[in-house]
């Protein structure tokens, strides 16, 4: 996510900045009072748990992106044990959810094939180029991020396309669904994030904070508004789709034709693209982040003036081609940091493992692209 705010950025002494900022509230409440009034109130929660969702994560610097590269490079596990720690905590209440309401909430569950493990190495890859998993390029894009204003359409364009050639990837080979389930799968589910906190302790650097509290503070408030999501809107947090659809109606709009994919030709994506976007929990919690992440970076800096970095043009270049991978790997993938490792891991899914293991390997590789992409270069 963005980097932390000196006391510099702060504005707090600007003339009007607290009128500025009550209008940002007013403005936040206005926009989930109108859509709960126009599409319903459910519709409205979700909006409202959206820009939960931007302003944790900005609000508090937290993200998937950010903690493991300083896992990789610096082996400071703080940010990683936050993710476990969050994952754990709403397994804790989601499983069971699950396992007592089947008819009215659904897991992230997906299967693992070749395709999945190859999108989620992608991912991975892709992620640490541009500094931002799913969430975190929507975050970033929000607060004014330029990396991320320039990926995010490129994003929805790549998860629109994988979305349209999911069923000849899928057809590569692929295992049935693989679940964690009941109180047998919880406690599964638990050991196997110990087992994971673990290992990245045993890797983590002699004197660097375990967990601090920030970062403490976030997974508690991100599990919170994943519970929220999850009994809300019948189904876990996710990005990836609501992008995708977007993509997909701009295409719809202009003639294209999506009898051809089986997948945006599917009964439910069918019903999506005829309705509102508004009425799509996806598009409304990614809609929420942008505009909470907005809401946080006005509120500190009361603008979003950022600097352009001084970056090479194949800098610039890489960018546009990372942005689209996302999109395209995370779809093939079931799933980016949100709905195949967060959401995933915490409904019980094994692919969620599987994902975490192949794209937390493409990190690796990404960061090591990075300055060979003049993507280190200074402003």
């Amino acid at each position: 996510m963005s980097q932390a705010i000196t006391a510099a950025d702060r504005i707090d002494d600007v003339p009007g900045m607290g009128l500025r900022r009550s209008g940002l509230i007013l403005v936040g409440l206005v926009l989930v009072a109108l859509v709960g009034l126009f599409a319903g109130a459910r519709y409205g929660m979700l909006l409202l748990v959206g820009l939960g969702f931007g302003i944790a994560l900005e609000g508090l610097r937290f993200g998937f992106a950010g903690p493991w590269r300083a896992m990789i490079t610096r082996r400071e596990p703080s940010g990683v044990l936050a993710q476990l720690l969050s994952i754990a905590l709403v397994s804790i209440v989601a499983i069971p959810l699950l396992a007592s309401n089947p008819g009215e909430l659904v897991g992230a569950q997906a299967p693992i094939g070749f395709a999945m493990v190859g999108g989620a190495f992608v991912f991975g890859i892709c992620m640490q180029i541009v500094l931002g998993c799913g969430s975190g390029t929507l975050v970033n894009a929000g607060s004014g991020n330029p990396v991320s204003l320039l990926a995010l359409p490129f994003f929805a364009l790549g998860s629109f396309a994988g979305a349209y050639h999911l069923i000849w990837w899928t057809d590569l080979g692929s295992l049935p669904v693989l679940t964690l389930q009941g109180t047998g799968g919880l406690v599964a589910t638990l050991a196997l994030l110990a087992v994971a906190a673990a290992i990245i302790l045993w890797r983590a650097a002699p004197g660097v904070p375990r967990l601090n509290r920030r970062h403490a503070i976030a997974a508690v408030v991100i599990a919170a508004l994943a519970l929220g999501n999850l009994v809300i809107a019948g189904q876990p947090w996710g990005v990836v789709y609501g992008l995708g659809l977007w993509a997909a109606k701009a295409y719809s709009a202009m003639g294209g034709d999506l009898a051809t994919s089986a997948f945006w030709s599917a009964p439910g994506s069918a019903e999506r693209l005829s309705s509102s976007i508004l009425t799509d929990y996806t598009s409304l919690t990614d809609i929420g982040i942008i505009a909470g992440a907005f809401g946080v970076a006005a509120w500190r800096r009361g603008a979003l003036a950022a600097a352009l970095p001084g970056y090479p043009a194949r800098a610039w270049i890489a960018t546009i081609i990372a942005g689209f991978l996302l999109g395209y790997s995370s779809r093939l993938a079931f799933g980016c940091n949100v709905g195949a490792f967060f959401s995933g891991i915490s409904t019980g899914s094994l692919h969620g493992w599987v994902w975490f293991v192949a794209a937390f390997a493409g990190a690796f590789f990404g960061i090591r692209l990075r300055p060979l992409l003049g993507l280190e270069a200074r402003s």
